[in-house]
């Protein structure tokens, strides 16, 4: 999933010097002069990658504060923001001017004195963001879900995957722990080892994360109750038998801290939703 650079072309230099070293951090980056080709749809181009990022850097400067094209950008940015109740604007701070009281409020990356500080600070900010084996989602504004993912290979070669989500209130006493083990199986485990060798590991593993967000979507009964502090367990299996990939899926949930005397409702298949939509984007980055 991209970072989108916001920047007035006044300041290329900088912004190619910038997306240079974010890629050799191996950072995708979406700048205009590097994706719009003659015949493109600028507006129509710029406005599908802004929705598609996962981050929006807003290169700060006098030129750039003036532009209708970056203060468009930026409005675009801030409502990515508001709806997804999530850190999107990314400010990076290239020389001192005058901008907008809702930027002032933010934190940034100083670039004026010193760019190998304000590179480490911004590889440190689109970290948070763009990662795609963890992060946290909010369902409301009182509750969160963290989660995570690992990966590796069982004894006998097959290619295996984890994910684990941790949900917790702010104002209740405990949190529920709930570890999702994918088992693939042969034919699951050559393709994830072909996308690998082509340099595109992420793209072995996505497709194991968009089956399971498939099947919970078709399937309403993915979720526990739990009313004590034992663990309960779900066993079940998806993919695509007409390609010969299974996934052996095993479902953990288990209450830790406080009991309470009340059942907690754990959706962990809304989860599996959430993370999907989250990197599904992935894909049309891709292509």
């Amino acid at each position: 999933m991209p970072v989108f650079i916001s920047y007035s072309h006044q300041d290329k230099d900088f912004v190619d010097k910038l997306a240079a070293n974010l890629v050799m951090h191996k950072a995708r980056v979406w700048i205009d002069r590097w994706e719009l080709n003659v015949g493109d749809s600028i507006i129509d181009k710029i406005q599908e990658a802004i929705q598609e990022s996962d981050a929006l850097i807003i290169v700060i400067s006098s030129s750039s504060m003036k532009s209708e094209w970056c203060k468009k950008e930026l409005s675009a940015g801030f409502l990515r923001e508001l709806e997804e109740k999530r850190v999107i604007v990314l400010p990076l701070l290239l020389e001192e001017c005058e901008m907008p009281i809702f930027l002032k409020g933010k934190q940034y990356a100083d670039f004026r004195d010193d760019f190998d500080k304000g590179l480490m600070k911004i590889l440190e900010a689109i970290a948070k963001v763009t990662s795609d084996s963890q992060g946290r989602f909010e369902k409301q504004p009182e509750y969160s879900v963290d989660w995570a993912m690992d990966w590796g290979f069982t004894d006998d070669g097959l290619f295996h995957l984890r994910l684990t989500f941790i949900d917790q209130g702010k104002n209740v006493p405990y949190v529920v722990l709930t570890e999702i083990k994918i088992f693939a199986n042969d034919v699951a485990t050559e393709k994830y080892k072909i996308r690998t060798e082509e340099g595109n590991e992420w793209l072995g593993r996505l497709p194991i994360v968009l089956a399971l967000g498939d099947f919970a979507e078709q399937n309403k009964d993915l979720h526990f109750v739990l009313d004590d502090n034992f663990p309960k367990i779900h066993r079940f299996k998806t993919g695509d038998p007409n390609l010969d990939i299974i996934y052996d899926v095993v479902v953990t949930s288990r209450w830790i801290g406080e009991d309470t005397g009340k059942s907690v409702f754990i959706d962990y298949g809304n989860h599996l939703i959430t993370i999907k939509r989250q990197l599904e984007r992935s894909v049309k980055d891709f292509k």
